[in-house]
């Protein structure tokens, strides 16, 4: 007598078969990212991010101490990523230039562009639209040689480049910029306070932008959730009314109108900031079209009253990136007392936020550290920790956010408040997220320690 074969045995046996094959490389290199995205947004729907609320305290202790600790942040100072890029044009007028009114064409399309896309990877929106503004220019590398260097994670080789990189969660302008000059033949610059006119000014040239803006899409909680982005653009056509963009994440996101109010109001989440690329031997016809935005300085004081201007216009939840530029832009030109006072205005109107359409953009302090340059440098280091603690919490992953920013900056914060141990255990886990990484390496270092 034959045995009755049971069919419920298949189900195990599938299981297994599913997993077998979504650990094979090139599954698992299309479908992790996605699998993890659907875990997190799960967990995040019985535990909201964005509830979670920073209060600075405002209080700075007028010690000798403090005298003391203010001290050596300012010699630290000389050894932090700035906002601006460490290579800089060395060529260039030394007065503020002026611009001519040559009139624009009404509309312009780059020719050359190489679309690449982040998907089937982590946190790939820095690599892939760098990657897009040298390919431009000819250069043969691709999103994968950028990570490499942009976000390398913890270098452990035993494990596949692309899973040790993602938990990184974020690439910033100066690295992207820094690799550009560092790596590459090529030359590459960053401003704060663009504007629309400008941005055509170079396109018209023949040089695309990059830009970094806010966007809101729809999570799979239903909430209309913030996230910081970065777009390439490569033309504009007034008639229709927009800029010409390449955005690596849409599908499909080759060409796409970007009108220019939408533009402008993600763009205004990130102080107007902008990238150039170009080659070494036309630098000077760059300069020239950037005009007063050559001096840095000039460009962050235009971006500080672009931000006064939109603080006394705008309303609402607006108000918050409004105050938020207002106190980066003070940050650039070192003004850190006036920069953490903007900052303690900007958080006290994202606890304020409004959240029946939109929710609160928790993620803002993973793409901008302007908040730990302001309360670090102003003595208020129980400040920084606090939102280090507020900006590292996350419900999905019970160590925490990995964002190597800031680690760093609660272990500076540590450290000039006696706690030494902890300082360490940050700049050491700074290191785990990004493998040899210059400031959490020197941190060490000034410790007597060895990364």
């Amino acid at each position: 007598m034959k045995a009755k074969f049971n069919k419920y045995w298949l189900i195990p046996i599938a299981l297994l078969l599913a997993i077998g094959v979504y650990y094979l490389p090139p599954v698992h290199s299309r479908l992790a990212w996605r699998v993890d995205a659907v875990r997190v947004q799960i967990i995040y729907f019985f535990n909201p991010p964005d509830e979670v609320v920073f209060e600075p305290s405002g209080e700075t202790p007028l010690t000798v101490e403090t005298a003391v600790a203010t001290a050596r942040a300012e010699y630290m100072l000389t050894l932090t990523p700035q906002f601006t890029p460490t290579v800089t044009p060395t060529t260039g007028p030394t007065a503020r230039p002026t611009i001519t009114s040559t009139p624009l064409p009404a509309a312009v399309n780059l020719e050359g562009v190489v679309y690449v896309d982040q998907h089937e990877r982590w946190n790939y929106c820095g690599p892939a639209n760098i990657t897009m503004a040298l390919n431009f220019w000819s250069w043969k590398g691709n999103r994968d040689d950028v990570a490499k260097i942009v976000k390398p994670g913890s270098g452990d080789t035993k494990v596949n480049f692309i899973d040790r990189s993602k938990d990184d969660k974020n690439v910033m302008p100066y690295e992207l910029v820094d690799f550009v000059n560092e790596n590459t033949e090529y030359r590459a610059l960053m401003r704060h306070g663009g504007d629309e006119n400008l941005v055509k000014r170079l396109i018209a040239a023949g040089f695309p932008v990059v830009v970094e803006k806010g966007y809101y899409e729809h999570d799979t909680t239903g909430k209309i959730s913030w996230l910081g982005h970065y777009l390439f653009t490569t033309g504009y056509d007034d008639a229709r009314g927009g800029f010409i963009v390449q955005d690596a994440y849409t599908k499909p996101g080759k060409n796409l109108l970007s009108d220019y109010a939408t533009y402008l109001e993600g763009w205004r989440a990130f102080n107007y900031q902008f990238m150039v690329v170009y080659p070494p031997e036309r630098e000077a016809e760059v300069l020239a079209l950037l005009g007063p935005w050559v001096d840095e300085n000039w460009a962050a004081q235009h971006a500080l009253e672009l931000a006064e201007k939109d603080i006394q216009s705008l309303n609402d939840n607006n108000l918050f990136f409004a105050w938020f530029n207002k106190g980066t832009s003070h940050v650039l030109l070192k003004q850190y007392v006036d920069a953490a006072t903007a900052y303690d205005q900007a958080f006290s109107t994202y606890a304020k936020w409004d959240e029946k359409e939109r929710e609160r953009p928790y993620r803002i302090m993973w793409y901008q550290t302007g908040p730990y340059f302001a309360y670090y440098y102003s003595a208020r280091y129980a400040d920084v920790i606090s939102l280090a603690d507020t900006t590292l919490f996350d419900p999905a992953n019970k160590k925490g956010r990995t964002l190597e920013e800031s680690l760093l900056w609660r272990g500076r914060a540590y450290y000039m408040a006696g706690n030494t141990q902890a300082a360490i255990d940050d700049y050491r886990a700074a290191l785990r997220i990004h493998v040899n990484w210059g400031p959490a390496v020197q941190a060490l270092q000034d410790l007597g320690l060895q990364p």
